[in-house]
């Protein structure tokens, strides 16, 4: 019932539009110039609406599941794997996040490891 009201038929819009905004990114990053600055933003922004989109397209997948609508789930299922299959299909990718996973882990080692670190003493 919940995706019937008017919450969570603006949540599934919302969920929808980031599953379009990431394909039409990876689209523009699939016939874009290797190396262009074109091809970096749209990579970055696929990589970035990736998991979102993912998630959302599980989400609908759920709720035609659960009201029994199996062609929808079929197109949604479909929609879900291509993006996997896209986030997985190309590795060597020149965008933001590539190494920032050893950077992120680094950053947390420092941050966390600090913690019983004495202030000096003001005077």
């Amino acid at each position: 019932m919940f995706a019937g009201s008017s919450v969570g038929l603006i949540l599934l819009a919302v969920g929808q539009a980031v599953v379009v905004v990431c394909m039409c990114f990876d689209m523009v990053r699939a016939l874009s110039v290797p190396r262009s600055h074109q091809r970096y933003v749209a990579s970055t922004v696929f990589r970035t609406l990736a998991v979102p989109s993912i998630i959302a397209a599980g989400m609908s997948v759920l709720i035609d599941a659960l009201a029994w609508s199996w062609m929808d789930v079929g197109m949604s299922m479909f929609v879900m794997v291509a993006i996997i299959f896209r986030l997985h299909h190309d590795k060597d990718e020149d965008n933001w996040w590539k190494g920032k996973g050893k950077k992120l882990a680094r950053w947390a080692r420092r941050q966390f490891s600090s913690g019983t670190s004495v202030a000096p003493a003001m005077g």
